[in-house]
This record gives structure tokens, sequence and C-alpha cells, in this order.
């Protein structure tokens, strides 16, 4: 029997083998469990795991019935897995490749949040995987030989093929069809791919074909609460929780992070308290009740989907321990920024953020009484944030000190056409060039100021071009010299605080001028929850209590600063067909003092306030005095020799008058008087 090819090459095949492959097309697949190929045939690289060797599902007991519904031999076509870090997820879907690639082979896709990490994942798990398991090395040709079919994204083996993509990329998602499709770390995928949809619809499309022989694992920490993918699917699933038996009473149950106890200050003394009995169960002893635990539905699936939950409290003993997570909360309840995290990655769980604004009355009324334009004693460097409008420029000083707190030191609107020269002088000589006196009798400038080029754009430009620039160095931005100022551009995305610089389009020059790319998002929930933290009592204070990391403090300003800094607020809408987090701003206030306050804090994180180590600080409380420490060379005004804050001699004579309010401006019928 001859064939004729595409390339009309003629191919002798003999009846009995044209035949065997016809018949071989009606054999089932075999019985066999990915639990039980993977017992058998999986060796963990040291490359990619702290236990190399040979897998044991007993050490995960939990991944069994996970793995076994990723079998062929399951009726059972979409699992979900919502998981904490450390409980081997991903691993789990690694096995599932090895096992399709020798037992039930056929086309498969693996997807990654971008095309960079599925990159890395193929070099640092996949090559492991399939170089050093004899059985699959004999199916995938090795990459150095021609024409293997064996590149970074694509892996050819004997009956199908796995081809591995970035959810950031929709050619990628619909190059194939996929009988199976693992999807890692969905939570991280973007919200739309070039404008054709949800990425995980897309990469379902491929799978359409096989339909009831297909397979699809997502597997996701899981991130913010109504906008969570991972939280969506689970809980259209039939929503299962591993329950394992008390140790003392045999009570099924699974782990939730509110039974754990400990000492106060003592996380070493962590231990699990029985819901039924209340049995003090120690964290060596889940590894006895793990291996007797089974997973129990607590809901109705709506489309068949099976979904599992696992917290890392389920993680195994030598990987991450009960102490872990309390002395990690302890930590997030000390610093609020860390909180979420702690959700996510610890318990497995979407974080509820607060999407309400402060309410301004409440900032109004813990109002402090430092003097407006001196930086107060705890401040240690200096920022300031511009917004740009048509008439007017507004900006914000503010000091930062020791645990993100910081001082609000002077609000100030500087009329005029900014399309005017003389306007961006008077900023230069009124707010950057000044140097603002500090309690302690020295005086201290502006290190960073940003600027947003939102609108006229190309006057910023050429402002931002007259002084120092920022630049983004090996250990990340950086301000290269005092009175730094930054050109910065607000987006939507909410990855990190400073996303990306870019060069700007200066009309042909050649100096290149850096625009950074500044997440408000992150930095207006950040600053929300800041001004919602609840501050020690006047006697907490005086007993040595510390106001909380974040702490926003403002001088005697007025009501419209307030209700300009919480004029915003972050609303769950639909777009395109799926829930995103966007920012309203109310009709009724206006926004700048918001603004202003987000770019001051962006400059502070170029200068390094989320990196700076405690010498850094020791260094700036030195150079001020404040820490009764001989100061170094380049402070302005010598040390107090009576040991105040402030020279008696520069003290001034007490007032009945009010203090200046809110903003220094010309117009005499200012709002904030």
């Amino acid at each position: 029997m001859t064939l004729e090819t595409e390339n009309s090459i003629s191919i002798e095949y003999d009846a009995s083998f044209v035949q065997r492959i016809f018949l071989n097309g009606f054999i089932p697949e075999p019985h066999y469990l990915v639990s039980d190929w993977s017992d058998k045939h999986r060796l963990l690289s040291g490359k990619s795991s702290a236990e190399p060797g040979q897998w044991k599902t007993a050490r995960t007991p939990y991944l069994k019935e996970v793995m076994d519904e990723l079998s062929t031999s399951s009726p059972t076509q979409r699992i979900v897995f919502m998981k904490g870090a450390q409980v081997g997820g991903t691993e789990c879907g690694n096995n599932w490749i090895g096992y399709v690639i020798h037992i039930a082979p056929g086309p498969m896709m693996a997807v990654s949040p971008t095309v960079e990490l599925a990159k890395r994942s193929s070099k640092q798990r996949i090559d492991p995987l399939l170089q050093d398991i004899p059985v699959l090395a004999e199916r995938v040709k090795p990459q150095r030989e021609r024409d293997s079919g064996n590149t970074i994204l694509s892996k050819e083996f004997d009956g199908g093929f796995l081809v591995m993509t970035g959810a950031n990329s929709a050619a990628g998602l619909r190059s194939m069809p996929a009988r199976y499709l693992f999807m890692d770390e969905v939570d991280a995928y973007p919200g739309d791919v070039n404008g054709e949809g949800d990425p995980i619809l897309l990469a379902e499309r491929r799978s359409a074909t096989f339909r009831n022989r297909r397979k699809i694992f997502l597997v996701s920490t899981p991130t913010v609460k109504g906008i969570s993918r991972i939280q969506r699917e689970f809980e259209k699933s039939d929503q299962r929780y591993f329950h394992m038996p008390c140790p003392k009473c045999d009570h099924y149950q699974y782990f939730k992070f509110t039974q754990l106890k400990w000492p106060e200050g003592e996380p070493n003394k962590t231990v699990y308290h029985c819901e039924e009995c209340n049995y003090a169960i120690r964290n060596h002893e889940k590894t006895d009740m793990m291996a007797k635990g089974e997973w129990r539905p607590t809901a109705e699936s709506i489309d068949g989907t099976i979904g599992y939950h696992l917290s890392s409290l389920y993680s195994p003993v030598g990987w991450f321990s009960w102490e872990d997570a309390t002395v990690m909360y302890e930590e997030a309840k000390r610093e609020p920024d860390l909180m979420k995290g702690f959700v996510n990655t610890v318990l497995g769980e979407p974080y509820e953020e607060s999407s309400e604004a402060p309410q301004w009355q409440r900032l109004y009324e813990r109002r402090q009484t430092y003097e407006q334009s001196i930086v107060p004693r705890d401040g240690l460097f200096l920022t300031a944030g511009v917004d740009v409008q048509k008439d007017r420029i507004e900006c914000e000083v503010v000091a930062w000190g020791r645990d993100k707190k910081s001082w609000s030191v002077d609000y100030i609107v500087i009329d005029g056409d900014t399309a005017r020269k003389e306007t961006w002088e008077r900023l230069n000589i009124e707010v950057l060039e000044k140097d603002w006196p500090h309690a302690s009798g020295h005086t201290m400038p502006i290190l960073v100021m940003a600027v947003d080029s939102g609108y006229a754009t190309q006057d910023v430009y050429a402002f931002v071009r007259q002084h120092p620039q920022a630049v983004w160095g090996g250990s990340g931005a950086r301000a290269s010299q005092p009175r730094t100022v930054m050109a910065i551009k607000g987006q939507d995305r909410d990855t990190a605080l400073i996303l990306s610089v870019s060069k700007a389009d200066t009309g042909g020059k050649r100096r290149g001028l850096r625009v950074w790319n500044v997440s408000g998002p992150v930095a207006k929930m950040e600053l929300y929850r800041w001004l919602k933290l609840e501050w020690p009592t006047q006697e907490e204070l005086e007993n040595g209590i510390p106001m909380p990391t974040g702490a926003c403090l403002f001088p005697e300003y007025g009501e419209e600063y307030f209700k300009q800094v919480t004029a915003e607020r972050c609303v769950t809408k639909i777009v395109r067909g799926f829930p995103k987090q966007v920012w309203e701003k109310d009709p009724t206030r206006n926004n700048e003092a918001l603004d202003c306050r987000v770019y001051a804090r962006a400059a502070a994180s170029v200068y390094g306030l989320d990196r700076m180590s405690d010498y850094k600080w020791r260094r700036l409380e030195e150079a001020l005095g404040v820490n009764k420490k001989k100061p170094t060379r380049g402070v302005e005004l010598p040390l107090p020799e009576n040991g105040e804050d402030k020279p008696k001699s520069e003290t001034k004579p007490k007032t009945n008058k009010p203090r200046f309010q809110q903003r220094k401006t010309v117009k005499a019928d200012d709002p904030y008087l």
C-alpha cells in the first residue's frame, strides 16, 4: 500500500501496519490513576523542589483525590483548586503532565500568567520532569536533536504534544485544539487578552471539540474578593474541604485559622483546638490526621465542576508550620499592608478590600496641633506631589518617618495659567527650592517631587527637564540627589505601586526624559487603609504604645482638604462581562488633594521608603539631631544647646489667632480658609 504525502513522497505501508494502527484506536485507555503513576515514576528535581527524590503521595495525602480526578478513568471534566502557598498544587499539575505523556497521550496546553513565566516554568520544572524520568525521556526527544519537536514552549511526544503559553498571548491561547488544559495561577491572568476576551474562556474553547473526553484543571492562590477568578470558579463547584479526625475524639473537621491558639508573643506554643472537644492538637499530629482525611463537598455544583479548597495550615510538617502562620499573622496585624498576603497565601482565601472611603469628619476631628509649614520632629525626609490643572498648580509637601508614618507639612496652591512659564517658576521658588524648617531647629529640602504629566504634558516635561531626574537602578528606583523631580503618569493596573519607566516623547530632543508609570489603585487602596487605622488613646500613647504603621497625621487644615482626600471609592463593575474594580469620584467633590498625596507617596517609594534599613533611618535621625547624637555634615543649623526640639529664641509666642488653614494662595476667597 502506498500513501502520497503533501510533498509527493511515496511511503510504503503494509496492510498489517495500517490495520494495527486502526484497531489501536478502539483500545480503551488503561485504568491507571495519576497518583499511582506519580508514586511509581515521578522524581522531584533539586532545581524546583526542597525535597528532591521519589514522589510520595503519602506526604501530601490531600492531593490524592485531586490527582485521581484528573485521571482518564474519572468522568469529571473540570477541576478547580483554590489553595494557599506551599501545599503542592503546581506539582500536582506537573504530575498530570507526566501521566498524559506516558499513559494517555493527546494534545495538551499549559497556561501560565505570562509567556515569560511559561518559559521559566518550562526550564525549571518541565525540562527536569522530562529528563529525569526514563519513561518520559523515551517519548520526548532531546532538545539538542534537529527537528526533535522539543522547544522551550513546545514538547512533542508519541501520540500528542504539550504547548506552553502565557495568558497574555491571544495567539498562544487559540493556537491549537487541546484535550487537556492546565491553567496555573489563574488569578494572575490579565482581564482581557488583546481585546479578545477573558483568557480562561479563550483557552477552554480549545477543548470544546473533545466534549466528554476533555480535562480542565484550574489552580490558583486567590486575590481580591469579588474579582478573583479562582473564587468565581470555586463557588460554581461543589466546594470540597479536606476533613480529618481529631486525635482524641475522632470528630471530623477541616482546619480553620480561628481554631489556632497561642500565648501572646509566644507563637512557638501554637496549638490547634478541636472544635468539638477542645483538645490541643500539636503541629506534628496533623500528619496522622491527614492520612485519615477525606474530601467532603459542601455545596451543589452548578455545571458539574469539582472544587477543592486548601489552606497552608495543611502544609506537611517541615514545609510550613502553624507557628509560621501565627508569626505571619502577628506581623500582618502590625503591618496592615501584609494582611492581604496572609489571607491569600496562608488561608487560601480571597481578601476583601474595604471599598468605602474613610469618613472625612473622622479625619477632621483627629487633626494635630503641630504648626503648618514646619516639619514635625519624627519626620525624617520630605517629598512632594504636584497636580496640574489649567488655571493652577496644587502641591502637597509630606514628611515621612519610621514605619511609614507621614505628616502633611503644607498644601500649596499656585494660581495661574499653567501654559505660562512664570507659573512653573513659582512652583520652583516657593516649593521645590525652599528650605523647610524642622522642629529640631534644622532645615531640610524636598528630596523628590512627583509631577503628574496627564495634563499640560509638554509643560510638565519642560519643568522636569530643568532638574535632576530619578533613576531606575539595580535595587529599584532611587533619587540621585536632593530636589529630584520626576514626571509620573497614573495607570489603572494594580500589580505594583511603581509599574514601569518609559521614555517620553519630547519633540525630538536628544536627551531622554523618564516618565514613571504609577498605579493609582495600589496607592489609593493603601492610603485608605492607613486613614482607617485605629489609633491608641492618649493614655496608651503616654504609656509608650506607638502609632500604628502607616499612620497619617495632618495639621489643622479646613474641611475641604479632608473632603478631597476621601473623594473617591473603589467599586466593582462588570466590564466586558467580567467583574473589575474601578475607582469612582464623588461628583460633588474635587479630588486634587487625593491625587497630590498619591504622587507624594510615589515619590517616597522612589526615595526608598519601602526598603529603607534601620541604618538609613538612624543616619537621617543623626543628621537632624532628633536622637540627641552629634549631627553629620550638611545640617544647616546647629543642635539646640538647651536640648529642646527648637531653640528658645525661635519659639513663637502663643496666640489666640487660628492657625493657617489648609493651603496657601493669593486668592482672597480661598475655600480652604
